[in-house]
């Protein structure tokens, strides 16, 4: 099979592409519109890359809103998100509207294109935070891990001062890349909110470092054994989100 997929007006022709593009629930009519929407958004081709699997074509993502594909948009390689048939809603804007926003402070995948049911972004060459740390060696270097910590607290610091609430940090496994400058990049907005209160902060300090799994390897990595310390300053930071408070939580984490 091709691992890319060409935008053609012959859909039924490409029937793991038309998976993709009508997940799950592939049908003619709406696999041609579809198809136009991409056109009109500029994308050229969608690539079969990536470590999930819909069909028999790989693809970087599957979720519970929308798969993510790598495309091609005017010959350059971009993320597309594609709004599955059964979402829990008729179009992409929200999660455009959450993206735009997260962009307006320097986080997130930029923002290139939306439609109804596409969202164009940056891609991000990058490995799932989780592996990121699984493949850490013993005697990884401090500084190295502190890069990552204290790039995610900077960035959820960021979101809770706008009141944008991320909402599945404390599942970062699945919304954090580290890109190949060792970066960490908060990913997947399709459930934030700036209605209800932010936890970004909270939610990032209780995987990396007070739980259990990748929290016990960061901890070990970094020698670091103050978790009484930063639950009482992450009591304090919730009760009062501003500046003075989140230096105490950087503080008690070593940054």
């Amino acid at each position: 099979m091709d691992d890319n997929a060409p935008l053609s007006n012959s859909p039924v022709e490409l029937p793991d592409l038309a998976l993709i593009l009508c997940y799950p629930r592939p049908e003619a009519r709406e696999i041609t519109a579809r198809m136009g929407e991409l056109a009109s958004i500029g994308i050229d081709a969608i690539e079969f890359a990536g470590t999930h699997q819909i069909g028999h074509a790989k693809v970087l993502g599957k979720g519970c809103v929308g798969v993510v594909a790598k495309a091609l948009m005017h010959g350059k390689p971009v993320a597309l998100k594609i709004r599955r048939r059964d979402a829990d809603r008729q179009d992409m804007n929200h999660e455009a509207d959450m993206l735009r926003l997260a962009n307006s402070i320097q986080v997130g995948p930029r923002l290139i294109a939306q439609s109804k049911n596409f969202l164009v972004m940056e891609l991000i060459d990058g490995i799932p935070l989780n592996r990121w740390i699984t493949a850490l060696p013993r005697n990884a270097s401090k500084k190295r891990v502190r890069r990552v910590v204290g790039g995610l607290f900077d960035d959820c610091y960021r979101l809770d001062r706008i009141s944008l609430d991320h909402g599945e940090l404390s599942e970062a496994s699945k919304n954090v890349l580290v890109d190949e400058n060792g970066a960490p990049r908060i990913v997947d907005f399709e459930t934030a909110s700036d209605r209800r209160r932010p936890s970004n902060v909270t939610s990032i300090a209780q995987y990396l470092l007070i739980g259990g799994g990748p929290a016990k390897r960061v901890r070990a990595i970094l020698g670091w054994r103050r978790e009484t310390s930063l639950i009482r300053a992450l009591r304090e930071y919730k009760h009062l989100p501003d500046n003075q408070t989140f230096f105490r939580v950087r503080t008690v984490v070593g940054l």
